[in-house]
């Protein structure tokens, strides 16, 4: 059942007492539904008509205050009898307030929707009865002008229709001007509905075809769509500042035109508004407890959005005018700029060492190329393989790699360079180096790189494969390839022992990402947690101690799952009747909560499994922390 703020209900559910101010909700007790929340309502209840007279005289005042609870929706129902009630009193309102209007035109917008909430089907002929008969005793100037736009009221002939227009008291439409009189078409209707009762006459106003007229109706729309965007804009602009406790006098005139604001894209507008007011006041004006921002900082807040908008918009335009062919269309998809990915270096905890080398090798030569211009040596890497076990951040140094390099980002997998046509993917692989080379400086991420440069010769690989591995290494690093190109070739796996051996050639940097010690599970911990409501002496120490052999993302699961604990124990009580059911009031996380959570979540790798043995001999082999000895690839000493 779907309810409204403002729709008249009564509580269906059992009898109960409220913890909160040990008052009786009875079966049948009446309200208005004050907000929503998924299923939950919170309802206005009128107080029960037998307290009133019961007590002294400070109990009756007491209990003739309404009570504002939260109920299940299933334990609420629409109460059409005082709802019908009210619509009886409001016409009867408006009939009695009419005459002293006169002339006047009254529109019931679309009937479908007020006529269906004001009754139950049950009562609404007497209604109907009751309202034909109130406006029949209208004198003097009145018209009555009732919308339809329902699916019944539209031809299903090939002409569609347009939406009617009914009146009520047609006798008194002489003074309307000719202009509308011309749009005005009767409509006979041989299944009259139960507003055509009220409003006898019918009225098709079809939409202008050509001419002045379709040009204003056109402007009308474009303003009335314009006002609703405002309207919206101002709405989720008001959530966001409650949410956070802030103000501002002035929202009402706030210029949001040209966009349109999702909750994410206004707190995006609040936060730069703060941080704006903020840097460019020296007493920042505060009333009561909240910090009240002016107007001004809110309309630079959103032109600053425009702009990304804008920048965004063109920068789709540019991509599909750089593709010169429906297969480098195929990669528009993949393309990231890399103001949008979000994430720096900063937000990694640990991994010093290899973020140093990643910004030397790939982030330093795209920001200043012209250091690498001189001589033979100096020329950019064209190809950088980041391995190690499953968890440890390769991907999230992807990321942060583009960001800080200021270079466009293009994350391609085996699907992406396959089809079902024989001799695709050869050319997919071609116009990925070409659109790549007009995009430059560009990262070219490939995850899981084994999937996709596996060794080949093996008896299973298909004939299609190979050449495409044969093509992707040619343009990569080839007879074609250029010197001078800013693609770099950026792979992570888990599995480098699979590459094929041409691909470890042109990977000269090969930068093992390995499981985090204590000093750096500290440091990313602190990062997952910076933001979480922590006892005050929380000792990351002993939890990074406590942690031996947990990867970045299984630290990120551990948190995840200490975070459900707190929840956990408030639903406990709940159940217990020990607290309300509508607190949202959490503890803060403590140690123990992450001990107790290692049960359910432990290392995803094994410091002796097959699979680190094979990366750390790998790596002795042909990772930059090597020792380059020379011995048999395989197991044992």
């Amino acid at each position: 059942m779907i309810f409204f703020s403002g729709d008249k209900v009564k509580y269906v559910g059992s009898s109960a007492v409220v913890e909160a101010d040990q008052r009786t909700l009875s079966n049948g007790q009446r309200g208005e539904v004050y907000e929503i929340n998924g299923d939950q309502v919170a309802v206005i209840f009128d107080p029960p008509a037998e307290k009133l007279h019961d007590g002294d005289e400070n109990s009756k005042e007491e209990n003739a205050k309404p009570s504002i609870y939260w109920v299940d929706a299933q334990d609420i129902a629409h109460d059409h009898d005082i709802e019908s009630e009210d619509w009886h009193i409001a016409i009867e309102a408006l009939c009695e307030v009419l005459p002293s209007l006169e002339p006047v035109i009254v529109y019931f917008p679309d009937s479908s929707q007020w006529l269906s909430r004001a009754v139950p089907k049950s009562n609404r002929g007497e209604f109907i009865q009751k309202v034909d008969k109130m406006f029949d005793q209208l004198t003097g100037p009145v018209v009555m002008i009732c919308g339809q736009n329902m699916p019944a009221a539209v031809s299903k002939d090939k002409d569609k229709e347009p939406p009617t227009l009914m009146f009520q008291n047609l006798t008194r439409l002489s003074s309307l001007p000719s202009s509308l009189k011309r749009w005005l078409k009767v409509q006979n209707d041989s299944r009259p509905s139960d507003i055509s009762k009220i409003f006898t006459n019918s009225f098709i106003v079809p939409l202008p075809e050509e001419g002045e007229q379709l040009r204003v109706f056109n402007n009308q729309i474009e303003e009335d769509r314009k006002i609703i965007i405002s309207r919206h804009n101002l709405v989720e602009l008001h959530k966001v500042l409650e949410e956070n406790e802030l103000s501002c006098v002035e929202l009402m005139h706030v210029k949001s035109d040209g966009v349109v604001l999702t909750k994410q894209k206004a707190a995006k507008v609040i936060g730069w508004a703060r941080s704006h007011y903020l840097s460019s006041t020296v007493l920042p004006s505060i009333e009561g407890d909240r910090l009240t921002i002016p107007r001004e900082s809110l309309d630079l807040a959103i032109e600053r959005l425009k702009e990304q908008v804008t920048k965004s918009k063109n920068l789709s335009q540019n991509l599909k005018n750089l593709a010169k062919d429906e297969y480098e269309r195929n990669f528009i998809s993949s393309v990231v700029p890399p103001d949008e990915i979000g994430v720096k270096f900063d937000d990694i905890g640990a991994l010093e060492d290899v973020k140093r080398t990643l910004d030397e090798l790939v982030a330093l030569p795209m920001r200043r190329p012209e250091l690498f211009s001189h001589g033979n040596l100096l020329r950019p890497c064209k190809g950088v393989l980041l391995f190690g076990p499953p968890g440890t951040g390769k991907t999230l140094l992807a990321k942060a790699l583009a960001t800080e390099a200021g270079a466009n980002f293009i994350s391609i997998t085996g699907s992406t360079l396959t089809s079902k046509w024989f001799g695709d993917a050869e050319k997919l692989t071609k116009a990925l180096f070409s659109f790549a080379s007009r995009l430059a400086p560009v990262i070219i991420f490939v995850d899981e790189v084994d999937s996709l440069l596996g060794a080949r010769g093996g008896a299973l690989e298909h004939e299609a494969t190979r050449k495409m591995r044969n093509e992707f290494m040619a343009a990569w690093d080839g007879l074609r390839s250029k010197e001078n190109q800013r693609i770099l070739i950026l792979g992570a796996t888990n599995r480098p022992f699979d590459l094929d051996d041409a691909v470890i050639r042109r990977l000269p940097r090969r930068i093992y990402v390995g499981l985090p010690d204590a000093e750096n599970r500290k440091k990313i911990l602190k990062i997952l947690l910076a933001k979480e409501n922590l006892e005050s002496d929380f000792k990351f120490d002993e939890l990074a101690n406590a942690t031996e052999g947990y990867s970045g993302s299984d630290l990120k699961n551990l948190c995840i799952a200490s975070a459900y604990r707190p929840v956990q124990e408030l639903l406990e009580e709940e159940k217990k009747g020990r607290v309300s059911s509508n607190s949202t009031h959490l503890r803060p996380l403590v140690l123990d909560d992450f001990i107790q959570a290692k049960a359910k979540v432990s290392p995803s790798v094994s410091h002796n499994a097959t699979s680190m043995n094979e990366l750390r001999k790998w790596n002795e082999q042909y990772g930059e922390d090597g020792s380059r000895t020379k011995s048999p690839f395989g197991f044992g000493n």
